[in-house]
């Protein structure tokens, strides 16, 4: 990092929250089925010591928004959110008007447990949907149904600031129809923030190891089609590879991850990304829950710790950048890096040249085709890495 950093970038904090009801045949994300209930209390007093512990690498700076992540952390009380919640108030600067997000399963909704989460400081709700369509929702795992689902995301757009609906497309044995429906009954419930994700086979996921009957290739590309159409036209701006918001209603929290922000994660697999002047480094937390209970608080729960090369750094900008669909100011490369754009000079040539990209004195931005092919876009930076 040849210049360093000025002014470190914004911070959001992130809460992983690991266990869920059940664990759905697609996800990757590290989560455990609740056996036997949940070490609730035991958890927060984990997760006090882990910010405790972190404290001294961010100290002084403000935390801009929260996200509760999982595994599923409704199940969690409300009373938990809340001492979470105010044990990072008094430990941290955050900003009164963060941003503080909880995502919740329709399979746990209940009207008190959702009205409790908004009085402990949760002001925006993000519902693991996914379909309305109950044969889908079998085939996929989930435990509630679409009634539930509907109920559900009525409720939470009566009780928060911001809701956000999770969806996804090119299911087991799904339709171009099929995928247009649950798209018009999210539109209809009208949320001010919808992510669609197309479905994929990740390894080490029961789909990965017993793969399901899944839409063709240019089944699942007439579907992505239709999401960007129908949203477009409802008025959702398409501002990330898979996010659609109102305007105004983008997720903060997520927005710092793509503009090359820093976030401190803690819980077990927690990730961070921490910027100094000199350097920026990632973390992660022991996975297990398990062994992060007994670790949190401790050096030894941060299984991993590495200052990101400089020659890494054009990469981890990019990979991160380019999925917003407006691109970044061309400032913002050595505000988050510390390097020149000129380090870039090759890569963004080659780009341009490809049309996977348009820039100009001010910023740079994927094209349609560049979205639509961003891992090859990406290579190029890959290539142009400084010696």
């Amino acid at each position: 990092m040849p210049g360093g950093l000025a002014v470190p970038p914004p911070l959001t904090l992130y809460i992983h929250i690991p266990w869920c009801v059940r664990k759905c045949p697609y996800c990757d994300f590290n989560s455990h089925a609740q056996r036997d209930g949940l070490p609730e209390a035991a958890y927060v007093e984990a997760l006090t010591r882990d910010l405790e512990f972190a404290l001294p690498a961010i100290w002084g700076r403000s935390i801009e928004a929260v996200f509760f992540g999982g595994g599923t952390p409704s199940l969690f009380s409300p009373e938990a959110i809340d001492t979470i919640l105010t044990r990072v108030r008094t430990l941290t600067r955050l900003n009164p008007l963060a941003e503080v997000t909880l995502e919740a399963n329709p399979g746990t909704f209940e009207r008190a447990r959702f009205q409790g989460f908004r009085a402990a400081g949760v002001n925006r709700l993000s519902l693991g949907i996914q379909s309305f369509n109950d044969a889908h929702l079998r085939a996929l795992g989930r435990i509630h149904s679409a009634a539930e689902a509907i109920r559900a995301a009525e409720a939470a757009l009566g009780l928060f600031d911001s809701v956000n609906l999770d969806l996804m497309y090119a299911l087991p044995g799904q339709d171009v129809a099929q995928a247009e429906a649950d798209l018009r009954q999210a539109i209809t419930l009208g949320p001010p923030h919808l992510s669609a994700y197309h479905l994929t086979l990740e390894p080490n996921t029961a789909f990965a190891a017993n793969p399901p009957s899944l839409p063709d290739d240019e089944v699942a590309a007439d579907m992505q089609e239709r999401v960007e159409a129908l949203l477009g036209e409802a008025g959702y701006r398409h501002y990330e590879t898979s996010a659609f918001a109102r305007p105004g209603s983008e997720c903060r929290h997520n927005l710092n991850y793509w503009q090359f922000g820093d976030y401190l994660g803690i819980g077990a697999g927690g990730h961070s990304k921490l910027s100094f002047h000199d350097r920026i480094v990632r973390q992660a937390r022991t996975k297990h829950p398990n062994d992060y209970l007994s670790k949190a608080g401790r050096a030894e729960a941060v299984t991993e710790q590495r200052q990101i090369a400089s020659a890494e750094l054009p990469f981890e900008f990019m990979m991160n950048a380019l999925r917003l669909n407006e691109g970044f100011d061309v400032r913002l490369f050595q505000q988050r890096t510390g390097l020149p754009l000129s380090e870039v000079e090759r890569a963004l040539s080659a780009a341009k040249a490809r049309e996977l990209i348009v820039c100009d004195a001010q910023r740079i931005a994927p094209t349609l085709l560049g979205r639509r092919f961003l891992n090859e876009l990406l290579q190029l930076f890959l290539v142009d890495l400084p010696e």
